[in-house]
């Protein structure tokens, strides 16, 4: 349905001294959680190397992901706050600042990389591991070089370590039955507690009866059940109106109007309305006049139907994936800025952007990190779920529903976990997974999952480990054991920098006690932790902290 818009990268040639090195912990991905994971290894005095596959470091922070979904900020410590820190410092202020451009993030985690002596090594894919028991002793990548190390760090969106080393994980939605989960599952759309929507009834077939492009088979399967339906993927993207910072958005190749006649149907049944072009796509302003684009609508940035196989999906596949969200983008923007049906404001407002000339130097100004929201989820020694966001639980392992007064106001903690190393407080958020025709003949997204609860939640250890019997010696801060509804709240990268720390302290004392991951002693975990300024509990927050950014 749509060509492939190859991206011009930079080939990074990297020194290998020995086709075999040992370190003491082993990071692969350099995501924002890779990046934290790795500086508190450093931290803690042991010797740690970054793997990453790609030719940038940062994942989605440094990939055009700069309006942060903070949440409610005081949970944010520890590293994590003290990168936010860093953007602010740049931009000449006191406080941590929570929107920055995309190589200002990227340059503070290079530089803070560089202080403290991790090496980085890009452009190596994992290949191949090699296991022991239930213990990984080397992984191999695409050039041939092998990693030895006495801990691993899986920090990728993907999950490739952890499923190379037969870890149980899960990807697609789970049922209802399965946890218990009254949000999970197909939805019954309209979904009250969901948006993104269709706001007037499109037909999604042709003269002759066709399903229009964008749009899959009949019905969005029993409502309830499970499915491998992943929610949708998006470029993050960062624009510019400023002349002398601008390059033109480039015109798709091969454009085919055709593929683009639902959204002109939508344009023609919102009749007269008054429209601009963020009632297509949200436009939130980083400094310097640049954007952090993200979808917004029933037709906008999200590719939905467009990321289902990227998880289990090899190498090649994945790129052309990319490479198909990349050609939908473009002709997305292109569409708004030319077609005839798409109002004149909105066309010259699509018009004023384009890319700007100062970021992703090395992909040709387009974002380097496709935002994978979700992939694989591992099932580890604890799967976080709906219940851990919103509903009130006490069971084994677990304090009871408390309410904290901090001193500011009345903050309320859903549940305590005596294995907390973190703090989350966003809301339960998954986009659309799927674009299906009804049985009336309109066009319906299902699969978006908005609900907000006033508290903060806790972030368990052994939801970052797997099972003792399938591993010992790996720790995963990013494709997190949780459902695909409990990893909504947690899929946010001040979370996944927060439990990176926690992760690279972790594998730290694991190796000073020559233990296994599960057994960390998590009252030392802790403790360290909260002398480096992590909050695991509402009660490490500062009082004068609360709602002060």
């Amino acid at each position: 349905m749509y060509c492939y818009f190859f991206l011009t990268l930079l080939v990074i040639h990297n020194v290998v001294a020995s086709t075999q090195q040992q370190y003491d912990v082993v990071v692969y991905g350099a995501t924002a959680s890779g990046v934290t994971a790795a500086i508190a290894v450093a931290n803690e005095k042991k010797s740690v190397v970054i793997i990453e596959p790609g030719v940038n470091v940062g994942g989605m922070v440094s990939g055009g992901l700069g309006m942060t979904d903070k949440g409610d900020p005081s949970v944010i410590g520890g590293n994590a706050l003290e990168f936010f820190k860093r953007v602010g410092a740049h931009y000449n202020s006191k406080d941590p600042k929570w929107t920055f451009e995309p190589h200002v993030a990227e340059d503070i985690f290079v530089n803070w990389l560089q202080d403290m002596k991790v090496t980085v090594v890009y452009q190596q894919r994992i290949t191949q591991i090699s296991k022991v028991g239930t213990t990984i002793q080397s992984i191999t990548t695409n050039t041939g070089a092998q990693y030895s190390a006495k801990i691993f760090i899986d920090a990728t969106y993907e999950g490739d370590l952890m499923a190379l080393g037969k870890i149980s994980y899960a990807w697609g939605r789970e049922g209802v039955e399965q946890y218990n989960e009254t949000y999970a599952g197909v939805l019954k759309e309209p979904w009250p507690h969901g948006g993104h929507q269709f706001r007037v009834p499109v037909n999604p077939y042709d003269d002759n009866g066709k399903l229009l492009p964008m749009v899959h088979a009949k019905g969005p399967g029993v409502i309830g059940s499970a499915n491998k339906q992943v929610q949708s993927y998006n470029y993050r993207m960062c624009l510019t109106q400023n002349a002398t910072n601008k390059i033109p958005l480039p015109e798709p190749e091969n454009y085919n109007p055709a593929n683009w006649e639902l959204f002109r149907r939508y344009f023609s049944a919102l009749g007269n309305q008054s429209l601009s072009l963020s009632h297509f796509m949200t436009i939130s302003m980083m400094p310097n006049g640049k954007t952090d684009i993200n979808n917004n609508g029933a037709i906008s940035t999200d590719f939905i139907n467009g990321a289902w196989e990227y998880p289990e999906a090899d190498w090649t596949t994945r790129e052309e994936i990319k490479n198909l969200h990349i050609q939908y983008t473009l002709e997305f923007f292109y569409f708004l800025a030319h077609d005839s049906s798409v109002p004149l404001n909105v066309r010259n407002e699509m018009l004023s952007w384009g890319l700007p000339k100062d970021e992703f130097i090395k992909t040709n100004h387009w974002p380097h990190q496709l935002y994978v929201r979700e992939a694989r989820r591992m099932i580890g020694e604890y799967v976080m779920t709906q219940h851990d966001r919103h509903e009130t639980i006490t069971k084994p392992g677990f304090y009871s529903f408390v309410n904290i007064f901090n001193g500011c106001g009345l903050i309320i903690m859903l549940t305590q976990f005596q294995d907390t190393v973190g703090l989350g407080s966003y809301n339960i958020d998954t986009h659309n997974a799927q674009r299906y025709a009804t049985e009336d003949n309109t066009t319906l997204n299902e699969g978006d999952v908005e609900v907000s609860y006033p508290v903060h939640f806790e972030l368990p250890y052994r939801a970052l480990v797997p099972k003792s019997a399938e591993c010992t010696n790996l720790i995963v801060p990013v494709c997190v054991s949780s459902s695909h509804i409990g990893y909504g709240p947690i899929r946010l990268e001040p979370q996944f920098m927060i439990l990176g720390q926690s992760a690279g302290v972790a594998a730290s004392f694991a190796i000073e006690d020559n233990v296994s991951v599960q057994s960390v002693n998590i009252e030392k975990l802790q403790k360290r932790l909260r002398e480096l300024g992590q909050y695991l509990t509402n009660s490490d927050i500062p009082p004068s902290y609360v709602n002060k950014y």
